[in-house]
This record gives structure tokens, sequence and C-alpha cells, in this order.
């Protein structure tokens, strides 16, 4: 049986977007993708993760919820590298309903750039990419 390692991952994204609208415009958007209960086998070569965490304003966990990250990632790298796609839905006010589309291979121990490869509602036709950095609140066995 493979034990599991229960933390609290946090990515802190910066997006910078491209937004193809009546006016082109650059967006700036910081938020934090918790993600929660991780094995400690994720990485391990072949696994493959199916996830829906929240995507919230801060690190507390109790900070604003903004959105859902829901998306597959898998470990293709025999360094442990992950190939993911997410899917950043939006249920706040300013963008409810909205989304971004990220796919990219996400390396371990870096800040991981992946580009932004769509959208829908407000970030329709949306280009761009995402820089994220993992930052662990907590770890038990």
């Amino acid at each position: 049986m493979a034990s599991s390692l229960s933390q609290t991952v946090l990515f802190s994204i910066l997006l910078f977007l491209s937004l193809h609208q009546a006016c082109a415009k650059m967006t700036h958007l910081n938020f934090y993708f918790h993600v929660t209960d991780v094995q400690a086998n994720a990485t391990d070569y072949g696994t493959i993760i199916v996830m829906d965490q929240a995507l919230r304003e801060g690190l507390d966990e109790n900070s604003t919820l903004i959105g859902r990250v829901q998306g597959i990632q898998a470990a293709v790298g025999k360094d442990g590298s992950l190939e993911t796609m997410f899917n950043f839905l939006f249920l706040n006010e300013k963008y409810n309903g909205s989304t971004l589309a990220i796919y990219g291979r996400a390396p371990l121990g870096t800040t991981i750039e992946r580009p932004v490869i769509g959208g829908t509602g407000k970030f329709r036709m949306s280009t761009g990419y995402s820089l994220a950095k993992p930052v662990i609140l907590s770890a038990t066995r």
C-alpha cells in the first residue's frame, strides 16, 4: 500500500493575458491554487490525477474562493515532471462563469511557465502565459 503525504500545496499563479476583445488589453491576475490531499506517489511515472481544487484570493484556506481548478495531470517524465491540462473556472462576481485553459509541462522544483491556450466568457480568445510557484504550507505523515 502506498504511503500518502497529506499536505496543502499552493500555486501562486500569475497570469498575463492578452484579451482579444473590442480593444485588446493586457490583464494581470494573481491568485492561489489550493491543492490538498496530495498522494506521496503523485509524481511516479505514469500516474494520472484528476483534480477539482479551490482557487482562492490568498494563501489562507479561508480566503475568498474565486473559483475552481479542474483538470488532469500526468507524471510523464522520469524526472517527475508533469503534463498538465487545467481549466480555471471563475465563480467570483467579476468573472463569474468565465474560464481559462492552461496546458503544458510542469517541471518540479522551479517556477512553472505554461501557456494560456484560450478561455470563455470574459476571457474569450485569450492568449498569454501563467507562472506558478509551489508553496508548501503544511505536511504531516
